[in-house]
């Protein structure tokens, strides 16, 4: 009877020590992204209008719900206020990835996308994504996909497309 108890203690300490390291390891193989909000590069005869700059600022947010659909992967949420001081300029943090970086570092991202929304035309336009691993400070992969019109639907498969290729882009980066 003795010998089961130690038996029982030996099985169920086992069973704890198993279930800690699945845990931690499930943990660690989360990869963190933070995606800044997306600037919108309008270079139409009439650019910046209302609708478009309510367009870009839906991006951000269709990208994210995107992405975390996949269990590999956690947002990373921040102040946009921070991304706004950090940001010397229109373009600035899609030109320098290191200090994107340095931004997604104070937030412990693992990697941050920096993205625009180019619009040459009316009836066209470009969503432009750099991935930026974060401990390196350096450009992965950029990638763009083209829209073609401007409602919603248009907008929402482009991103899930987007978000498609930038888990594919992370897989093979890791």
């Amino acid at each position: 009877m003795h010998y089961m108890k130690g038996s029982n203690r030996r099985v169920i300490l086992s069973l704890i020590v198993i279930a800690f390291f699945t845990n931690n390891n499930n943990a660690a193989a989360k990869e963190k992204i933070a995606v800044l909000d997306f600037e919108l590069n309008d270079i139409t005869s009439l650019p910046n209008t209302p609708e478009e700059l309510i367009r870009t600022t839906s991006i951000k947010p269709l990208l994210e719900r995107a992405i975390s659909e996949s269990s590999e992967y956690e947002i990373v949420h921040f102040d946009l206020k921070a991304q706004q001081s950090a940001n010397a300029g229109f373009g600035y943090l899609f030109r320098f990835p290191d200090e994107a970086a340095k931004l997604a570092k104070k937030w412990r991202a693992d990697w941050v996308i920096v993205g625009q929304h180019s619009k040459p035309s009316f009836l066209e336009s470009s969503l432009i994504v750099e991935v930026v691993k974060v401990k390196t400070g350096l450009q992965t992969t950029e990638i763009v996909v083209d829209l073609k019109g401007n409602h919603n639907k248009v907008t929402e498969r482009a991103t899930k497309e987007l978000a498609k290729r930038i888990k594919s882009s992370l897989s093979v980066s890791r």
